[in-house]
């Protein structure tokens, strides 16, 4: 590809640099988005201005201009910029920075270390940073794709500000590359390089504001572009599809990216949303999610959120997980969206949960009292003359004895299976959606009640 660019305008040593290095703004009216964080009146652009940049934790997708920023940083205050990729790095090389640091300090001159990819270091590793931040020797800049609450320790982090950076807007990228197209000295100005407007808006779109990946796109378009009779390379539609492939998604299976996904995935389905719970679907798939993860939530929300109010809904999200494994992807994404359909536009009850959660309060908060009598086995001799299973009522003979309406006789009083002193409890409080609405009937006849208690704390929302 060096072919294509030798000889240009520019020339020398950083011509053979990628283009999207070559196209880093060097200077804070040069780098574009980010308004929120370096646009003219914003805090973190007057302490660059005034001097007075602190250390700092710049959080934010691929392509957002994370390090670019901290180049200008360390330039515009005058400060040495010493970068380290903490997948790579290691102490020892901390420590080299640390050293020279210290002698530049005794001159009089400042130090920022980056380190990309901050979240990559260990606790033992970004300790290790944490005297030279405190004590001025460096002047700390991590970068990093993921949520610094999780990834970076809370020492650090107390020491740092927390800047975050957001996916580039379209109107920023394509400003990116029409500057890429006509910058005679770092770009493709002198290439000879004409992109059709239809490849422009594609690149942008494709690029899902990421702008590395909408430069090292074009300069690969650029190099595959078929050459006119005037010496020009034109880059259409498909040259760029040819050089991108696929939608940059910036998707990390065990990344913020991952847990947000789900969660928008998840409160869709439960908000009964059944178009957002598809997209967010096919946005999974399409990023390369495994799709038993994506089984797994819904078997769980089946019964989370859909419960006993349809009871068709775990054997249809179990079907979907066990078709998946049959069948695998792409075509499993069919059984997928059946489940996510389904369970989108069914009746939604969480009295399941609620049951299980106060059930479980009463066995973790109360003594476990022995098993009543009545429903213990009495195999022994022994054990009938202690009472086992004294008094127990065989449950069919009470069936038998119900009317049409499924009600037993006044004078037949319902046998209590808890233990004494749980005697009253009713865990189980049936909403009224779907087939619950039926249950609660029953379980109100049932239970002697005229209608479950409002005031109950397990009762209705």
């Amino acid at each position: 590809m060096l072919g294509l660019f030798d000889g240009g305008e520019g020339g020398g040593e950083s011509i053979r640099e990628p283009l999207a290095a070559r196209m880093r703004p060097r200077t804070l009216d040069e780098f574009v988005g980010q308004e929120q964080t370096v646009g003219p009146g914003r805090a973190l652009r007057r302490a660059i201005e005034s001097d007075q940049a602190p250390s700092m934790i710049l959080w934010g997708p691929p392509g957002t201009g994370k390090t670019t920023l901290a180049r200008i940083i360390a330039q515009q205050t005058g400060a040495h910029f010493a970068a380290l990729s903490a997948v790579s790095a290691g102490v020892a090389d901390l420590r080299r920075v640390v050293a020279d640091a210290r002698k530049l300090r005794a001159a009089g001159r400042r130090t920022v270390l980056f380190i990309d990819e901050i979240h990559r270091f260990n606790k033992a590793q970004q300790d290790a940073v944490l005297p030279y931040v405190e004590d001025g020797t460096v002047t700390l800049i991590g970068a990093t794709t993921e949520n610094p609450s999780f990834e970076v320790n809370s020492a650090l982090l107390s020491r740092s500000r927390v800047f975050v950076l957001k996916a580039l807007e379209d109107d920023d990228v394509r400003t990116l590359v029409e500057r890429a197209l006509h910058d005679d000295e770092r770009g493709l100005g002198g290439a000879k390089v004409e992109l059709e407007p239809e490849a422009l808006e594609a690149l942008v779109n494709l690029a899902n504001g990421d702008a590395r990946s909408a430069l090292s796109t074009l300069e690969f378009a650029a190099a595959a572009a078929p050459k006119r009779a005037d010496g020009v390379r034109e880059i259409g539609l498909q040259t760029i599809a040819d050089a991108l492939q696929r939608r940059a998604t910036g998707y990390d299976k065990s990344g913020d990216s991952h847990y947000d996904t789900i969660s928008a995935f998840i409160k869709t389905i439960r908000g009964s949303d059944p178009d957002a719970a598809v997209y967010w679907l096919a946005r999974m798939i399409d990023a390369g999610e495994d799709p038993l993860f994506i089984a797994r939530r819904l078997v769980i929300l089946a019964s989370e959120d859909v419960g006993l109010a349809d009871p068709h809904a775990l054997p249809i999200a179990v079907a979907a997980q066990q078709a998946v494994h049959f069948i695998g992807m792409p075509e499993g994404h069919y059984a997928l969206a059946h489940a996510v359909l389904y369970l989108a536009t069914a009746p939604k009850s969480n009295t399941i949960g609620r049951a299980y959660g106060a059930a479980l309060e009463d066995v973790e908060s109360t003594r476990n009292d022995p098993i009543p009598l009545h429903l213990r086995n009495a195999p022994t001799k022994l054990m009938q003359n202690l009472g086992y299973g004294e008094g127990y009522r065989y449950a069919h003979t009470d069936y038998e004895a119900m009317d049409a309406q499924g009600e037993l006789p006044p004078a037949v009083a319902l046998q209590s299976n808890l233990p004494e002193r749980l005697r009253d409890r009713a865990y189980f409080r049936p909403a009224k959606q779907g087939d619950e609405a039926r249950l609660r009937a029953w379980i109100e006849q049932r239970r002697g009640s005229a209608a479950l208690s409002e005031s109950d704390p397990f009762g209705d929302d």
